[in-house]
């Protein structure tokens, strides 16, 4: 069975690299010198610090694997010949709240980067599926557990 691609921006591919290196490279070493000092103090059975650390390990390799996967997979999107007639992953949007009339803008991004607090919504998010493809002007109604949003869509930016 073949991986499924991931799409990512550049600003995404950097990021998940960076963990990568951080995890591979920093982590690892504090990790096997948490492990070698909890060796130290006897007993393993009932050594608590070696056994959270161990869990801890195993976490982070887990992590490892999984970015490396990521990042095999990945596809960049090409922001610099971003098309803005029309909304699609690397897009920013600027969006009405047609009930409560209030701007909002998020940034269209792959699942890996995805971050509401940053703003970033995933092109697999119910919103991020209506807005794929969708033009200024346009209006996409989304189930909410308050009810059905709608948002016009003001405006379309590259990155």
């Amino acid at each position: 069975m073949a991986d499924a691609e991931v799409i990512l921006t550049q600003e995404g591919m950097d990021k998940l690299q960076a963990e990568l290196d951080d995890l591979k490279y920093v982590k690892r070493k504090e990790l096997a010198a948490r492990i070698k000092l909890a060796i130290s103090y006897g007993d393993l059975k009932e050594n608590s610090e070696y056994h959270s650390a161990k869990d801890d390990q195993a976490f982070m390799e887990t992590r490892i694997l999984v970015l490396e996967k990521m990042l095999r997979n990945a596809r960049v999107v090409d922001e610099g010949d971003m098309d803005t007639t029309h909304v699609h992953v690397g897009s920013t949007v600027v969006l009405n709240d047609i009930e409560f009339d209030e701007r909002i803008e998020y940034r269209i991004v792959g699942p890996a980067e995805a971050d509401v607090n940053e703003s970033k919504i995933s092109y697999e998010s119910p919103l991020g599926k209506e807005l794929i493809g969708k033009r200024v002007g346009d209006v996409v109604s989304v189930e909410a557990p308050v009810g059905i949003v709608k948002y016009e869509l003001l405006e379309i930016k590259a990155g």
